[in-house]
């Protein structure tokens, strides 16, 4: 396999992986909002940093900057499929990235203001 193919592959692994739990855990989250009829950013970001602090901040986000780094090698000319999903999973990578920067920052601002 060549090398441009490894560097796809993995950069695919490591930027969609992470969002299994995610998903898995955001359904978790509606359907127990559902049920005891909660509602609003508490039960949300409960939820959330349930999931963050399952499968940890700090790998999650390491492995996004390395997903980044493999799938922007990745693009080539003349190949509109890779060159599409690797866009895709460079947005989705981005998207996590600032989901991590949120909850850290949301994390931190209610530390302070509960203190």
């Amino acid at each position: 396999m060549e090398t441009n193919a490894k560097r796809f592959l993995w950069g695919i692994v490591l930027a969609w992986v992470p969002w299994i739990p995610i998903l898995i855990a955001f359904g978790s989250v509606l359907y127990q909002m559902s049920r005891v009829k909660a509602t609003g950013i508490g039960a949300v970001a409960g939820g959330f940093s349930e999931i963050f602090l399952m499968y940890g901040v700090a790998g999650t986000l390491v492995a996004q900057l390395f997903a980044i780094v493999l799938l922007s090698k990745s693009l080539l000319p003349g190949r509109p499929m890779r060159n599409f999903l690797s866009v895709l999973s460079l947005c989705l990578s981005g998207l996590m990235i600032v989901m991590i920067a949120v909850f850290l920052w949301l994390s931190w601002s209610w530390a302070h203001h509960a203190g």
